[in-house]
């Protein structure tokens, strides 16, 4: 069973990497969209059905099984690769869509990039080992469902310093925006209990853009999430407070 669960996962990220979608899929099987997400949810494929499949896709079932290997995926940049991304804005921009699987067409279809750029920029991706530009210029993340950012690094530095102030110039209330802002006051434990949940919630996040990846570029939207937790005082009060009340958090320097 687990080997199963495995041919269909290759079966789902080669689909994906071909831009084919379930509706696709069930055309040339003659059945519902939804009869074919059951049969990928479930993973309850005869071999007629995933011969199929691979016929659509024009592969064979060995393929996949051949896919089965563990691939090499990377978890983190070099210094110098994350200083060369934020070097070149239009090359950062042409990596974020490649790793959320955007092809060729679709950059240059959303972008003022013309093929022959995309290219360059992909090819300079594939030299770094973010992504695999395939034949028919059809492009494959290569990087982990772990990977991560330097820490303080360059990517971080140029989110803290570009991207968070556009996020939060926000007030958050049109369709699709959410902010939550509590206060109160928790022990030690209490608070690594809620670090270990939103880290739960950064992972179901991930698997949620995993699973759409199947979608459409169409039925798909930019989504950032940003949850943020810190042992605070608000500026307007802390400046009320007496010097000797001040309680430093457990590993925190008393300032």
């Amino acid at each position: 069973m687990a080997q199963t669960a495995a041919i269909v996962d290759v079966l789902k990220r080669r689909l994906r990497e071909q831009g084919l979608t379930y509706a696709q899929v069930a055309t040339a099987l003659e059945l519902s969209e939804a009869s074919v997400k059951r049969l990928f949810s479930e993973r309850q494929f005869s071999l007629r059905r995933l011969d199929q499949v691979c016929a659509l896709m024009g592969l064979e079932i060995s393929d996949l099984v051949r896919e089965l290997k563990p691939e090499t995926r990377i978890q983190q940049l070099t210094l110098e690769q994350e200083q060369e991304l934020v070097s070149d804005p239009r090359l950062l921009l042409v990596a974020i869509c490649g790793l959320n699987r955007w092809q060729l067409a679709e950059i240059h279809a959303n972008y003022y990039f013309s093929e022959t750029e995309v290219i360059g920029y992909l090819a300079r991706l594939d030299r770094m080992g973010l992504v695999e530009l395939l034949p028919g210029n059809r492009v494959k993340p290569l990087v982990g469902h772990d990977f991560t950012w330097l820490r303080n690094g360059p990517i971080q530095r140029f989110i803290e310093t570009e991207v968070q102030p556009d996020f939060f110039n926000c007030n958050f209330t049109g369709p699709g925006e959410l902010r939550l802002f509590l206060n109160g006051m928790v022990s030690t434990h209490s608070s690594e209990t809620i670090h270990q949940k939103m880290r739960r919630l950064a992972q179901e996040f991930l698997h949620c853009h995993q699973e759409d990846q199947a979608l459409p570029l169409g039925k798909r939207f930019g989504v950032s999430l940003m949850v943020a937790i810190r042992p605070w005082e608000m500026a307007v009060f802390a400046k009320y407070r007496r010097p000797e009340s001040r309680k430093p958090y457990p590993g925190q320097a008393r300032r």
